[in-house]
């Protein structure tokens, strides 16, 4: 039986993306058939390649080409991405850059910049382009997180003017304001200096081509925040919270400051962190310190994804301490648990994009 490309296509046709709900043919994921016998091979083009869900499309494939066209074939199907984006190619801030995101907490201490850190890695390690930003002015991490202390960005001259060139580990691009003051040196800044400061580490450096452009805000909801809305048109929020009731109750605030009508920034979905402690030997335990599945809770009344659960273990802070991050060793207990995150983040980054408008810079009128 010799079948032809229209007769691949037609079977794929009946087989829907999970997260667009149309047809892959129709979304244009399916391209470079080849047919040799009874061996199909195609590539499926996926919006991410941190996209969580390629595993259940590839059986659907075969099972698709076995109920419409026939039994026996050997199908290799191969995996690409490219990554989707609302920005445009005439957008001249963070050109090359594809889909910005913040992550942001209401209050210290719930572990945002750990979960920024790994998010980061695990985004890079699925094979995305990933650069991030330490914008917590004020208590910079992501030297030490990443063990880049005492580093010293190069600069770049173009044209006349001179454009840091962000350090790079583990496949991420890392920028910083802990790289130009002293370790030990308390930044007392006012709230101007602090946002010119963030703005020359926006403006003033090659980052390139991003598919994922991660910003690390200072918790809380301040200048800085304001300031990020204002300079970059952000794609989404990722909010971090611990499960006990007094870090959810400022959660809500910092949903409640994107969601702002005057800013209106998508939130991606909530991170909820220390969620159980796990002892590394004893990997089935779960132990609920700071109480059990109040993330869980919060995003169900406000409406947003539960993107993960990261327990507590002490790898994690170790991995900070030492500079590696825990989400490079994707078999640990940790390390499985950013891999679902990320394509959680991955998946929802993609949903937005195919939904909503592209998000505008935020000007805040003075009354």
């Amino acid at each position: 039986m010799k079948i032809t490309e229209e007769q691949v296509l037609k079977a794929l046709s009946h087989v829907n993306d999970p997260d667009f709900k149309k047809d892959l043919v129709s979304l244009n994921m399916i391209r470079n058939i080849k047919i040799d016998g009874k061996k199909i091979n195609f590539d499926l083009f996926l919006t991410t390649p941190a996209c969580p869900l390629k595993d259940v499309m590839k059986t659907d494939c075969i099972n698709a080409i076995s109920e419409h066209i026939g039994e026996g074939f050997e199908v290799s199907i191969n995996f690409d991405s490219k990554v989707s984006t609302k920005r445009k190619d005439t957008e001249k801030m963070l050109k090359g850059v594809k889909n910005i995101i913040a992550v942001a907490s209401g209050k210290g201490g719930v572990g945002k910049s750990t979960i920024a850190a790994n998010l980061a890695v695990a985004l890079a390690r699925s094979g995305a382009k990933v650069g991030l930003l330490d914008a917590d002015i004020y208590g910079p991490s992501m030297p030490l997180m990443f063990g880049l202390e005492g580093a010293q960005p190069l600069g770049k001259d173009v044209n006349g003017k001179t454009y840091i060139i962000p350090e790079e580990k583990y496949g991420v691009k890392v920028l910083s304001i802990g790289f130009f003051v002293q370790a030990n040196q308390a930044l007392i800044w006012r709230g101007a200096m602090a946002t010119n400061a963030l703005n020359q580490l926006i403006n003033d450096t090659e980052w390139g081509e991003l598919d994922y452009f991660i910003i690390d805000l200072p918790p809380g909801t301040g200048d800085i925040h304001l300031t990020l809305v204002q300079t970059l048109p952000v794609t989404g929020a990722v909010i971090v919270s611990t499960p006990q009731e007094v870090a959810l109750a400022d959660a809500r605030k910092a949903f409640s400051m994107f969601q702002t009508k005057d800013i209106n920034v998508p939130i991606l979905g909530l991170v909820e962190n220390m969620s159980w402690f796990t002892p590394e030997e004893l990997p089935d335990n779960k132990y609920y310190i700071f109480g059990k599945e109040g993330g869980k809770k919060l995003a169900e009344e406000s409406n947003v994804v539960l993107l993960g659960q990261i327990p507590i273990v002490q790898s994690v802070r170790e991995g900070g301490d030492a500079g590696k991050p825990v989400a490079l060793d994707a078999h640990s207990i940790v390390g499985k648990a950013f891999d679902e995150l990320v394509g959680r983040v991955a998946q929802q980054i993609a949903i937005r994009n195919a939904n909503l408008e592209p998000t505008k810079i935020v000007e805040i009128k003075h009354t």
